[in-house]
């Protein structure tokens, strides 16, 4: 199974069984989960593993744990399909733990699954779906060249910014 390369800090392997604690601390951070309806339970959790054991299977990507070089769980970053404004579309998304963030981690990470998506995935755009208030996570959608194209009206959402950029 390919995943995207290591980079100077970070490397990237399928998530597993074993991850369902650092993953349940992850998706149930309150603040990890800010922009979304809840923090997730462990049950959850459990089912957004096997979610992307799916995608690996179906896809051969989804999205990855996160890790330092040492193994240190950061969070999980990665490419899965995703249904916006009534068209599938390719998205990066990235989750950090909330004693991580604003280090650099997210955009390290999503910069690796861009380019994992340019050099393996037959996809002309690569996109971000990010609730409008989330300026950070905006923010790493744009370092890595993408740009708002549209507000898309589904999901659990109401509203979501979109961000895009062409593979």
């Amino acid at each position: 199974m390919l995943t995207p390369q290591p980079t100077d800090r970070l490397q990237f392997r399928e998530m597993t069984d074993a991850d369902l604690d650092n993953m349940t601390a992850l998706l149930g951070d309150p603040e990890v989960m800010r922009f979304y309806p809840a923090p997730r339970s462990q049950e959850e959790a459990a089912s957004w593993i096997r979610w992307n054991q799916e995608n690996y299977a179906e896809h051969g990507y989804g999205l990855w744990i996160v890790e330092t070089h040492d193994g240190e769980f950061i969070g999980d970053c990665g490419l899965t399909w995703q249904q916006v404004n009534a068209a599938q579309k390719l998205e990066v998304g990235y989750h950090v733990r909330s004693d991580l963030q604003g280090l650099g981690f997210a955009t390290e990470a999503a910069t690796a699954c861009r380019d994992y998506a340019r050099e393996h995935i037959e996809a002309t755009e690569l996109i971000a779906i990010i609730h409008p208030d989330n300026r950070a996570s905006e923010r790493v959608a744009e370092k890595i060249g993408m740009h708002r194209v549209a507000d898309d009206r589904g999901g659990n959402i109401p509203v979501r910014t979109v961000l895009s950029m062409q593979l």
